[in-house]
């Protein structure tokens, strides 16, 4: 485990954690639902993503607005 500078712990995971991760999610989900909550896990991070950048944007063009404005 690594510590980071604010002090949450960030997990440092080997090759060998992320086999035995994945063995246990097979095991309790079985072959034919892991494609099903992959795809599911991606259009959440893809969603996420997307909010992400519009708020980014959003902040931008705010920062943007007020400069032109100021002159």
């Amino acid at each position: 485990m690594i510590t980071s500078i604010l002090g949450f712990t960030i997990l440092a995971l080997s090759f060998e954690h992320m086999i035995v991760i994945f063995l246990v999610v097979l095991l309790m989900f079985g072959g034919k639902k892991i494609p099903e909550l992959m795809r599911g896990l991606g259009k959440g991070i893809r969603e996420f993503n997307d909010a992400k950048n519009n708020v980014k944007s959003e902040i931008e063009n705010s920062i943007k607005e007020d400069s032109t404005t100021k002159h």
